[in-house]
């Protein structure tokens, strides 16, 4: 496996880390319309909820997930700046841009040692590897070896595309689930609490010791 090959798989690994450090579970909750917020200020003002509190809502788009996934699949990184994810376009860029560099690197090389080793087949000797030193002693490179870097290349060719489509798609699905997660709330009240507790066996009559986890929402 060459550089560029490795170099391809670690712009995969970086793309990836970059979406998994963004895709965070989150609490789903209802968001009121714009119109509604009056009338929900004032049905909330006895549960102890403030106006400002239930103005901060933002109205939610449908569409949005949609949107982001259409301008990803349009042009990669589009649907991130949608989102406004901007420290996210240029990772993916590099890690797309890396696949196909590597891709098309690959593609070139290949297609040197085939070229060279059917004229090889065909019986010539005017191949670029048949006579690299120019001095005229015979084959620098030899068919057996033209065959094995057309093997390779073409094997590192062919990954190097796949990791590409999957790259790609990794976009797309990252524009589209940011989106959507974009539109939840977590409320900021979110609490853990460890509380002892101490409970009577109504056969034993022996006390029971215990420690309760509680999370408050």
């Amino acid at each position: 496996m060459n550089k560029n090959l490795l170099l391809l798989l670690f712009a995969f690994l970086l793309f990836s880390s970059g979406y998994s450090q963004e895709k965070k579970q989150k609490k789903s909750k209802e968001q009121p319309q714009t119109k509604e917020v009056d009338s929900l200020a004032q049905n909330m003002a006895g549960e102890g909820v403030t106006f400002e509190e239930v103005s901060k809502k933002k109205e939610i788009n449908p569409l949005a997930p949609s949107k982001a996934a259409f301008y990803s699949a349009i042009l990669p990184g589009l649907g991130q700046i949608y989102n406004k994810r901007y420290w996210k376009a240029p990772i993916v860029w590099g890690a797309i841009g890396t696949g196909i560099y590597v891709y098309s690197y690959n593609n070139t090389e290949y297609r040197r040692a085939r070229n060279a080793y059917k004229r090889r087949l065909a019986g010539f000797v005017d191949d670029e590897f048949y006579d690299l030193n120019g001095d005229g002693s015979g084959p620098d490179v030899s068919s057996e070896a033209l065959q094995e870097a057309q093997e390779n290349t073409q094997r590192d060719r062919d990954l190097a595309l796949v990791i590409t489509i999957a790259l790609y798609a990794l976009n797309i699905i990252d524009a589209n689930v940011d989106a959507h997660l974009k539109q939840y709330n977590v409320s900021d009240d979110l609490a853990v609490d460890f509380n002892p507790y101490l409970d009577i066996n109504p056969f034993t009559n022996q006390p029971n010791y215990g420690m309760a986890m509680v999370i408050k929402f």
